[in-house]
Parts: structure tokens; C-alpha cells; sequence
């Protein structure tokens, strides 16, 4: 495709000749993986000046558009989002915000997120996006490790801060919408709204490209996470790989289903579709309603479409078979989706979900991209970019199953790099945890995959989730899309319960479909399903129904569960609202 005018802006002219070539390399994703490399954009890389900027100059195409429950909408230009940012930006820089200020971004996806953004990539302002679900004792720690020194939020989530010491400074966004007693509680507060009067004159580049652009705390599956940073390339340049693997092309309309806070909000709703110059549609909804999500999708022209597997399984409890006109691309990420899922959804839309993987720490690493026949259950391959490996996690030798691993030498980041572009530099404030993730010559992802003969990756499972049973290994992502497969199961997540005998039995935690009873018949079925449909050593031996802990961003939490069943057996108790195969006379012989 033609590219816009670049003005003689070497980092502009490397970025859209690399982005160039991946769309052109589109229809041929072999190509695209062996002959594209990572754009020298030299040393002051800015996305927003150097990418988004340069898309917008003129261009009156929608950049931005939210709808809402009640069904009103706003959409706003490329070139609008631009004026506005800019206007942001001056008066950020009119309240004292510098270079390398943490800003906190705790807001839902409205309008003026997308606006901090910008303007905060303009004047190198470091992004935390952080979740509206965070409570105080959360923000707290957040606020103190992270080094806020400002806080974006609405009414209702800014008045969580009394309970937040620190020395930042609060803005509050939507102050003309705020009740009486919060008006009163944010008097101290800065008023967004006060921003719209500053100047709408472009922002001088003050950034380099090894700068911190935003920080992440990580979804928090142990006690205290940790906090990712990524400069203005590893994040910003590196979502080419998001880019290619989603299929989002010039022209589109991208949906995806994320809350913001989380890294795979700027992956879909941010980067990746800005990257092309297509429009992102966002869908607000109190409580999912999956008819009119589905019907929205239509109305929108939504051609690329990216949900995690909750909300596929939800469509499919719906019986939601007819398929919005334009949709083109399906994808899934957040955790691997289950072969069944993808059956249904291609038997209905006639299109395949394509699944992906990456990390906060990363940009998109493996995926099925545009046009490859889809494995099920399997993740893809490297993407273009990507030189992963699998590595043992004991020895270090490469294996065909291994730990997913990306090497940090010149040679597997191309363009004379000494590590690959897309990877974080290293964790906020915690020079140790860097070390360790690093260690050895490669970045450790910590999950376990499998290779096929012909490359292709599969999930098995994190490091610490995968148990042993009568000496087997037990991939508690196998078991579970094997769950999954019986129509009273709506999500599982698996564990090894300690055993005297076998060192652990197979645990699962059933979260039922919707009237299914949480009874014994229903255990003793789900058992007996689960005994026909994997080998004895992967058999599922207890029961339980119950309410998957999950993290803020949807994430099972099974290392909670792990924990209930280590206490369960250290205090030499039984669960007692858990079934076991050996509760039901006959099950052990039925098969």
C-alpha cells in the first residue's frame, strides 16, 4: 500500500516501509516469517509523532469509535484524535508533567483514555493503565512501586485515593458528571475538562527511543506482581508482530473484548490497528449480552474481531449461529482456547478462530496467522520477528517440548540488534527478577509448549501448573478442553491434588453451565465423561463445583486452587463439597 507522507522523518520512513512489506507478505505468511525484519528507526522513536501522527495528517477516517449500552455512540477522526491530543499534551505540560512522570490511567474505555494516551506518548509521560476494578489496599502498592505522580480516573474510582497516600497529583476526568459529595471529596483535583481550552499546536519530539513508555504491573497469579516496562519500541514498534498476526488491514473496523488496564488492551484497541489506519470500535456494556453483542458487531462492520475464551464459550451457550456480515478475521488470546470452541464457531460462521500468544512482557510471539490451515488446539508459530525456542527447563537443551523461550543474541533479533525488539527491558525497580527472567542467554516465558513435525506450537501449560501423576505429567490444559467437550461443563480449570500414592490425582474445578445442578448425578456424569475421554493417567479422579478465582484480567488463578487442595491435605481433611470417582459404585469399572 502507499504510505503517507512521511516529511523526510527517517523513523517514519523505516516504520511504514517494514509495515509495508508485512502487508504485502500477507497472503503469504512463510514469506512474511522468513524475510521480514525488525525497521531501524534509529535512536528517538516515537510512535505517536512518528506513526499515529503521521496517519492522521488530513485524514478524516474514523479512528475511534465507542458505543454504549443505552445506544448512544461517539466516533471521533484520526485527525480530530491528533488535534486533541496535542491539545492534551500542552496542558499536561502547563500543570508540570515531565519527561518520565508515571501517570497513572485508570479509566474504562471512554474517549479521553485514548486522548491521555496519545499525549502522554508525545511528551514522554510513562503510561500505567490500570484497572477500574482495582480496590485501595491494590492501588496502594500500585502507587508506591510504580512512582505515580499522576492519576487519571472518574468520579467514582478517584474517590478510592483518600485511602491512597502518595505525592502525585489527581485529575479528574467527566468532573461536570460527578455527584455532590464526590465534587466535595476531589476539590484538590485537577479538572480534565480544563484541557480543552489549551493550544491544538503540534508537540515538539522530547523522547529517545530506549525511553520508558509505559509500565505494567502484571496480572497478578502470585502474591505481589511484578511491573513490566517497555520503551517506545519494544511496545509501540513491536506490535508490527500483534499486527500480522491479527490480519487487521487499511480500511477495517477492529473489535476486540478488553477491559483497559491490561496489555492486551494496547495491543488491540491501541497499536496494532492504529499501525494500518483502521478504525477501532468499542462496545460498552454493563452486563454481557451476547445476542447484542453480536448484532452490534454487525451493525459496525467489524471486519477483524479478537475476544478471549470466555466470551466464545458464552456465545456459544447462546446459540448465536448467525454470523455479522463483514467479519473476516476471528481471534482468540488471554489464555488457549479449546479445539471444541473453534469446531462450533467454524460450523456456524465458517470461520476459523485463529488462536495467539504472547506476554505483558512481550508483543504478540506465536499465532496462526491469516490464511494457514488451523490446528486445533494448537497456538501457531513464531511470528515474523520472533525467534522462539523451546528450551528444558532444567537442562537449557532445545527440545520439541520445552519451555517457550526467546534467545537474546545478535542473531535472532535481525537488524544488528542485541535482543529482540519486542521483549521488555527488564522488570520496573526489580533488577533481580530481570536477571532471572534473562537468565542463561534467553528471556524465560515460563509456559510449556509443544512442536509438531511441522513447527507447529501447542500450549501445554505453565511451569507451575503442570504436576505429575504415577510419574506421568499432566498438562492441566489437555484435561480441560477434554472437559469442555461435555455440555454441562462451561469452564474448568484443573490442579493436582496432593496423593499419598500417585503424588498427585487430577483435580477438577467445574464451573457448570447455566441450569446444570450442582449435584452428585451431575459429578457422577462428568466423571464418568471424563474417564472415556483421555488415558487413565490423565483421568479426572475428583470433582468439585465451584466459582473460578480469576484474576482482573481473566485469568484463571489455579495456583489458588493448587494451594486449597495443599491445605486440604496437610491439615489430613477431605473437601467436603467434592466428589470423588470412588463415591460412585461401579464408575472405576465402567471403563
Amino acid at each position: 500500500m502507499t504510505s503517507p507522507s512521511t516529511a523526510d522523518n527517517a523513523a517514519s520512513t523505516a516504520f511504514f516501509a517494514a509495515r509495508d512489506r508485512l502487508l504485502e507478505l500477507a497472503a503469504d505468511p512463510a514469506r512474511a516469517r522468513a524475510e521480514f525484519t525488525w525497521p531501524d528507526v534509529g535512536p528517538d522513536f516515537n510512535w505517536a509523532h512518528d506513526v499515529f501522527d503521521v496517519i492522521a495528517a488530513g485524514n478524516d477516517t474514523t479512528a475511534l469509535w465507542i458505543a454504549e449500552a443505552d445506544g448512544t455512540e461517539v466516533k471521533r477522526s484520526f485527525a480530530e484524535m491528533k488535534r486533541r491530543s496535542d491539545q492534551v499534551a500542552h496542558w499536561l505540560l502547563a500543570q508540570g508533567a515531565r519527561k518520565g512522570d508515571v501517570a497513572m490511567l485508570m479509566l474504562g474505555n471512554r474517549l479521553e483514555l485514548w486522548e491521555i494516551m496519545l499525549a502522554a506518548l508525545k511528551i514522554g509521560v510513562v503510561i500505567l493503565p490500570t484497572s477500574v476494578v482495582l480496590g485501595a489496599g491494590e492501588l496502594v502498592d500500585r502507587v508506591d512501586r510504580g512512582q505515580v505522580k499522576w492519576v487519571f480516573a472518574a468520579p467514582e474510582d478517584a474517590m478510592k485515593f483518600a485511602q491512597v497516600p502518595g505525592s502525585y497529583r489527581g485529575v479528574v476526568v467527566g468532573f461536570d458528571a460527578a455527584e455532590r459529595d464526590q465534587r466535595a471529596a476531589l476539590y484538590d483535583w485537577l479538572d480534565f475538562g480544563e484541557a480543552r481550552s489549551s493550544s491544538v499546536a503540534s508537540v515538539p519530539k522530547r523522547t529517545r527511543s530506549d525511553d520508558t513508555s509505559l509500565i505494567y504491573f502484571t496480572s497478578g497469579t502470585t502474591s505481589l506482581p511484578k511491573i513490566v516496562e517497555h520503551s517506545h519500541t519494544s511496545y509501540p514498534l513491536g506490535h508490527l508482530s500483534t499486527m500480522a498476526w491479527i490480519g487487521v488491514r487499511p480500511g477495517d473496523v477492529h473489535s476486540v473484548v478488553s477491559a483497559p488496564g491490561w496489555g492486551k488492551h494496547a495491543w488491540s484497541s491501541f497499536f496494532s490497528p492504529w499501525n494500518v489506519g483502521a478504525t477501532i470500535f468499542v462496545l460498552n456494556y454493563a452486563r454481557f449480552d451476547a445476542a447484542h453483542f453480536v448484532s452490534e458487531l454487525d451493525r459496525a462492520g467489524v471486519n477483524t474481531f479478537c475476544a478471549p475464551p470466555t466470551v466464545w464459550r458464552m456465545l456459544i451457550q447462546h446459540q448465536l449461529d448467525r454470523k455479522p456480515a463483514a467479519l473476516r478475521e476471528l481471534l482468540s488470546a488471554g489464555e488457549p482456547l479449546n479445539p471444541e470452541v473453534i469446531a462450533r464457531i467454524r460450523e456456524w460462521w465458517g470461520i476459523e478462530i485463529r488462536d495467539g500468544y504472547g506476554q505483558t512482557e512481550t508483543t504478540a510471539l506465536i499465532g496462526t496467522m491469516p490464511g494457514e490451515a488451523v490446528v486445533p488446539g494448537a497456538m501457531g508459530r513464531p511470528l515474523p520477528g520472533v525467534a522462539a525456542v523451546l528450551a528444558d527447563p532444567l537442562s537449557g537443551e532445545l527440545v520439541d517440548e520445552g519451555e517457550i523461550c526467546l534467545p537474546l543474541g545478535a542473531a535472532a533479533a535481525g537488524a544488528g540488534a542485541g535482543r529482540p525488539v519486542n521483549l521488555m527491558p527488564g522488570y520496573f525497580g526489580n533488577a533481580e527478577a530481570t536477571e532471572k527472567a534473562m537468565r542463561g542467554g534467553y528471556f524465560h516465558t515460563g509456559d510449556v509448549a509443544q512442536r509438531d513435525a511441522d513447527g507447529v506450537l501447542t500450549f501445554v501449560g505453565r511451569t507451575d501448573d503442570i504436576f505429575k501423576s504415577s510419574d506421568f505429567k499432566v498438562s492441566p490444559f489437555e484435561v480441560e478442553s477434554a472437559l469442555l467437550e461435555h455440555p454441562l461443563v462451561a469452564e474448568a480449570a484443573v490442579v493436582g491434588a496432593p496423593d499419598e500414592t500417585r503424588l498427585n490425582v487430577t483435580k477438577a474445578y467445574v464451573a457448570l453451565a447455566a441450569g446444570a445442578a450442582a449435584d452428585a448425578d451431575t459429578a457422577r456424569e462428568v466423571l464418568a465423561f471424563a474417564r472415556g475421554a483421555m488415558p487413565a493417567y490423565m483421568r479426572v479422579r475428583r470433582i468439585e463445583f465451584y466459582e473460578l478465582p480469576k484474576t482482573a484480567s481473566g485469568k484463571i488463578r489455579r495456583v489458588e486452587l493448587r494451594q486449597r487442595e495443599v491445605t486440604a491435605f496437610d491439615a489430613g481433611e477431605r473437601i467436603a463439597t467434592e466428589w470423588r470417582d470412588d463415591d460412585f459404585d461401579g464408575l472405576k469399572s465402567a471403563n
